[in-house]
């Protein structure tokens, strides 16, 4: 029986890094650049970058904005400089892992969209990203693409994700996620009545690119420097993006922006759903 849950474990996450969130991804044409300084005499590679120490980072905790509460999407509305790091896919042991000792160094916090056989294969895990106080959300069960299914099997898809990391987690689930960002009207609006706000994307880090860390920090800030705040979207199952992630937040830090933490606020009015 273990071996077959680590064998499925294997499995499910090999499927998972290989699954881009947009069916057909362009091509990434970013610039490699980088924040690590060289020693004198020495030219810097990417793989410089990518080794660096988090430990370098310790102390920095500028970053941390206002807690958002929010009822329904309508409520998710940001400031110029303010976003929301978001991760989908996970929890994975040695990654996810790796992102919540980081977001704990900046003193900031994520929304971690989780799929629920993950949160099942990795219970612990998922019970610290909520013990850090991070928001916790549904990817659905299996990463379905729901626009594909038939809308009763999709809420099948949607209900058994949802309770499956609440079970994990200890916690109430109250943001979702589309797999793909597949989505349809009639199914934002069933999941906006089972208590949950449906996370959009602003800034598609595309850190499940076979490319470099430094490559996915520059295409990140280069899409928010021209829409000045949003939702970004990585995936804490990817190596790149743990490696990534010191060097992000310090180059946010440093432009001036603040992670927002978000918090669900029950609501006893009708949900009314944002236009799409």
């Amino acid at each position: 029986m273990h071996r077959f849950l680590a064998l499925s474990a294997i499995a499910l996450t090999v499927a998972l890094a290989g699954c881009a969130t947009t069916k057909q991804p362009e091509p990434d044409k970013t610039i490699k650049t980088s924040s690590v300084i060289a020693p004198e005499g020495k030219k810097l590679t990417a793989k410089d970058e990518e080794d660096a120490d988090v430990s370098r980072y310790e102390g920095w905790h500028h970053l941390a904005g206002r807690t958002l509460e929010v009822a329904s999407l309508a409520d998710l509305k940001l400031h110029d400089k303010e976003v929301v790091l978001s991760f989908d896919d996970g929890p994975i042991p040695g990654r996810t892992d790796k992102v919540l000792a980081i977001l704990d160094k900046f003193g900031v916090k994520g929304a971690f969209m989780m799929v629920g056989q993950m949160a099942e294969l990795h219970p612990e895990l998922a019970r610290k990203v909520a013990e850090d106080g991070n928001a916790i959300g549904s990817h659905t069960y299996r990463h379905a693409d729901l626009a594909a299914l038939g809308f009763d099997a999709a809420m099948k898809e949607v209900a058994k994700g949802q309770l499956a990391v609440t079970k994990a987690t200890g916690e109430d689930v109250n943001f979702f996620r589309f797999p793909y960002l597949a989505d349809n009207h009639k199914l934002r609006a069933a999941i906006a009545t089972r208590d949950m706000v449906v996370m959009d994307v602003d800034i598609d880090s595309k850190d499940y690119f076979n490319t470099t860390p430094v490559a996915v920090t520059q295409r990140t800030m280069n899409l928010l420097r021209k829409r000045g705040r949003g939702i970004i979207l990585m995936h804490d199952i990817h190596k790149r993006t743990a490696t990534m992630l010191p060097t992000l937040l310090s180059k946010l830090e440093a432009e001036g922006y603040k992670v927002v933490t978000l918090k669900f606020r029950k609501s006893s009015a009708p949900v009314e759903m944002a236009a799409l």
